[in-house]
């Protein structure tokens, strides 16, 4: 991937997709485990994941940078996948992942919250299994907080900069997104173009975020 230049929209959709789709799995997850599993170390792993929202992003990004760099997991990941997270668009991924992770649990944490106790209870009385009660009845019930928590995860991750900028770089066409191209036009003094990247940016974060703002209405008029 990114063999050769890539457009900063390219490199955003791209990286803000995987991003959004790993927060998705895990963030639902994780979700899923504050709501439905009771034990004493409950608070600690919400207070982890709700660590990106009150740390800076560079101290994120430092922080990710010790762990995937040189002086961390960095020459382990290299000999044994092949690759490197550090200045390169997958390091971008795990960055923006991190990033979007606690808007995706905390928006799917309020629709499995809100599913009937009962209604789960009478499933495995009626032989239903684990799996089957997540697929059939807690996913239908809580789709639209998941699809808003989609939504804010993929933004979050499409509008990633500091973290992202620490781990992936800002190399042009392979790891620079549409939020470091804004910089680089503001400091070119090249006005045209950051007027361009910043309307690109915000049409699609206007657009999705209007999706999330229906999604929650449709579901506080069923309520």
């Amino acid at each position: 991937m990114f063999g050769y230049p890539w457009s900063p929209l390219a490199i955003s959709l791209w990286v803000a997709c995987w991003a959004g789709l790993i927060a998705l799995v895990v963030g639902t997850a994780l979700a899923w485990v504050l709501v439905k599993v009771k034990f004493k170390g409950n608070w600690l792993i919400e207070g982890v994941t709700l660590l990106p929202l009150v740390l800076p992003p560079t101290v994120l990004g430092y922080y990710l940078l010790v762990v995937l760099g040189q002086q961390g997991f960095g020459p382990w990941i290299e000999a044994t996948l092949g690759f490197r997270f550090v200045f390169s668009w997958p390091g971008a991924v795990v960055a923006a992942t991190i990033s979007a992770l606690p808007l995706v649990v905390q928006t799917t944490r309020v629709g499995l919250a809100e599913i009937s106790q009962e209604i789960e209870e009478a499933a495995l009385i009626d032989g239903c299994a684990a799996w089957a009660l997540f697929w059939k009845i807690t996913l239908p019930i809580a789709w639209r907080s998941i699809m808003a928590g989609a939504t804010l995860g993929f933004l979050r991750a499409l509008g990633d900069f500091g973290a992202t900028l620490m781990v992936a770089g800002n190399i042009p066409g392979r790891t620079q997104t549409l939020s470091m191209a804004v910089y680089d036009a503001v400091q070119a003094y090249d006005f045209s173009r950051a007027n361009a990247l910043v309307a690109t940016l915000s049409v699609i974060a206007f657009s999705l975020l209007s999706l999330v703002l229906l999604l929650n209405r449709n579901l506080a008029q069923k309520r």
